[in-house]
């Protein structure tokens, strides 16, 4: 039985793990850089214990120095978090050598699902709709070139085994297929150590819907779709739940195919399946194979919590939430506040209010470095309907105070207020429609 957790992670995703854990009267351990070392997720734990330099690669990337504080403070197991290993196959791999648990799918599911090219071909196979694109690595410019005209532009390169917006360069015309190739090889060996990249259709008007799913390796819960069209540069900058443009039909079609991939794959955690939507076609992307940092939408959707769910199939404790169909009610809209200068926070006021919550590592004092990731703050509103969320967050954006830094504060309220936005009748594409009014 799991009994002392550590953290593998940074910011507000450690500060919510560590909340999750106390529920369960689990001890957490949290794990800091010398550039963290003022953390609020170090405050809060019952434990703390440093683990390298500010550069991450020596602190929050580095697998022995994690798991020899793991196993020095005498836990139980690790929680990978979101981003720097939640990810990663050898971490898994190191993890359960060392005797302790990973909080997460095991290596094989992660293995595959992080090869995007084996991913595409395993969700053909569950039935779901695929972007056209190619099912191996492009090997040289000849073969994109044979398969772009196939397929007509634009097209986009994708590093097969990346994510998170980054090796992806989109093509119009054969002119510029070369240096494409080219530089998008280099970026997925920079980013992600291979340089295998594959090719899909590009659509230019989609929206981004992903579903979220729990399973224990034998039930499989579906906890609502979330529309994360709103972005810049691939990185999201609000979501919500449910999208005003998945009809109840569609929702239950990629449920049932989005449940079939989890169940061939003995999916053990929490995911996320992410879709392309366009002209009524819903493409499958990628999975996710780790909690999402917009997974409060669904927490508030489903009254469910995911990380203590998560801790639970982990430690093959049964819930019963596995083995209900969850109802999902209402609306939730989740906004990101991210820092556009470091330096230090002079002043923290968040929003309160009914059915309002903010996911934070922030505090007055605390001081916004520039070695890791600019999110600040996730604001989160639990509402009847997407109307009210839209006001209602317009509202907590009002009383937000962080003063010292610059932020996206004013960003947000002005695509908040943007008529398409509101409308709900936009797509991807519309953080650059209106970038020239912010």
């Amino acid at each position: 039985m799991i009994k002392k957790v550590l953290i593998a992670n940074r910011g507000e995703i450690a500060v919510r793990i560590i909340r999750a854990l106390r529920a369960m009267s689990i001890k957490s351990v949290s794990v800091y850089s010398t550039a963290d070392k003022d953390g609020l997720w170090t405050k809060l734990a019952d434990e703390k214990i440093c683990i390298g330099s500010a550069n991450a690669s020596e602190s929050y990337l580095n697998i022995t120095n994690l798991i020899s504080a793991a196993l020095y403070t005498h836990c139980d197991a690790i929680h990978p978090g979101v981003g720097f290993l939640s990810e990663s196959a050898t971490f898994v791999e190191a993890v359960e050598k060392s005797g302790l648990i990973f909080i997460g799918p095991n290596k094989d599911t992660i293995n595959l699902l992080g090869n995007k090219v084996e991913a595409r071909i395993l969700a053909k196979k569950a039935g779901l709709e695929v972007t056209p694109g190619s099912f191996k690595e492009m090997e040289n410019v000849e073969e994109l070139k044979t398969l772009a005209n196939q397929l007509g532009y634009p097209i986009i390169l994708k590093a097969s085994l990346g994510g998170g917006g980054k090796g992806m360069r989109v093509i119009n015309c054969d002119s510029e297929l070369e240096s494409n190739f080219n530089i998008a090889r280099e970026e997925a060996n920079k980013f992600f150590a291979n340089p295998a990249i594959h090719v899909e259709k590009f659509l230019t008007h989609p929206r981004h819907i992903e579903i979220q799913l729990l399973s224990d390796g034998e039930n499989v819960i579906f906890l609502g779709e979330r529309d994360c069209s709103v972005q810049k540069n691939h990185q999201k900058l609000i979501e919500e739940s449910p999208s005003n443009v998945v009809s109840p039909s569609l929702r239950e079609k990629l449920k049932t195919s989005s449940i079939k991939l989890f169940q061939l794959l003995k999916y053990k955690g929490a995911g996320t399946i992410e879709f392309l939507l366009e002209d009524e076609n819903c493409y499958f992307m990628e999975v996710n194979a780790r909690v999402q940092v917009e997974h409060p939408v669904s927490e508030f959707v489903s009254s469910i919590d995911i990380i203590k769910e998560m801790v639970l199939i982990s430690d093959n404790r049964s819930s019963s939430v596995m083995k209900e169909n969850p109802s999902l009610r209402n609306h939730s809209m989740e906004i990101r506040i991210n820092a556009l200068s470091c330096g230090k926070i002079t002043n923290f006021i968040p929003p309160l209010g009914p059915s309002v919550r903010v996911d934070t590592h922030i505090y007055s004092g605390y001081n916004v470095s520039p070695y890791y990731d600019s999110m600040l703050a996730k604001i989160i509103v639990y509402t009847k309907n997407r109307q009210e969320s839209i006001k209602t967050m317009i509202s907590c954006l009002s009383e937000l105070e962080i003063s010292g830094i610059k932020t996206n504060k004013e960003i947000i309220l002005t695509i908040l207020k943007n008529k398409k936005f509101v409308s709900g009748k936009f797509d991807t594409s519309l953080y650059k429609e209106i970038e020239k009014d912010l």
